[in-house]
């Protein structure tokens, strides 16, 4: 009897682990993700990247989507895949002048920190669970998704 409440305990206490980490992780991309793929209504157009410092990188804004207005300084994060004196393809988050790539590179960078969390839930699966199918198909996924957003930006 102790022998199965310690297993369900175990079983119980690393599902709730690895369902907490894949919250996370959908959570953590989600900020991006939804400007980048929900982009109805909002405004599109591209940055001529001017200055990077300090983890942002900035420079003018030229509107592609109707309503949308040219700037001369949006901000974008900088990240490996941003350089000065490229133009990148964004979008505008509402009620600022923060952008967020766009296109097919965009959507994959953002779900970038899910893949991360799928990583870590794979470990949490294969030791805590032991359920190493569960958690191969869970690392190849992550693995696919950052591999896929390298490639993409």
């Amino acid at each position: 009897m102790p022998s199965a409440v310690v297993s369900f305990g175990r079983v119980a206490a690393m599902g709730t682990v690895t369902v907490l980490i894949l919250i996370a992780g959908v959570w953590a991309s989600w900020g991006s993700a939804q400007h980048v793929m929900l982009t109805k209504g909002r405004e599109q157009g591209a940055v001529e990247v001017a200055r990077c410092g300090g983890g942002t990188c900035e420079g003018p804004y030229t509107p592609v989507s109707v309503g949308s207005q040219p700037r001369e300084r949006v901000v974008l994060e900088d990240s490996v895949a941003v350089a000065e004196g490229e133009r990148y393809a964004v979008v505008l988050k509402p009620g600022g002048d923060e952008a967020v790539r766009s296109g097919p590179a965009g959507v994959l960078y953002a779900w970038v920190p899910l893949g991360g969390a799928l990583l870590l839930a794979a470990v949490v699966v294969a030791g805590g669970l032991r359920r190493t199918r569960a958690a191969w198909v869970l690392a190849g996924s992550a693995f696919a998704l950052v591999t896929a957003a390298f490639a993409a930006v």
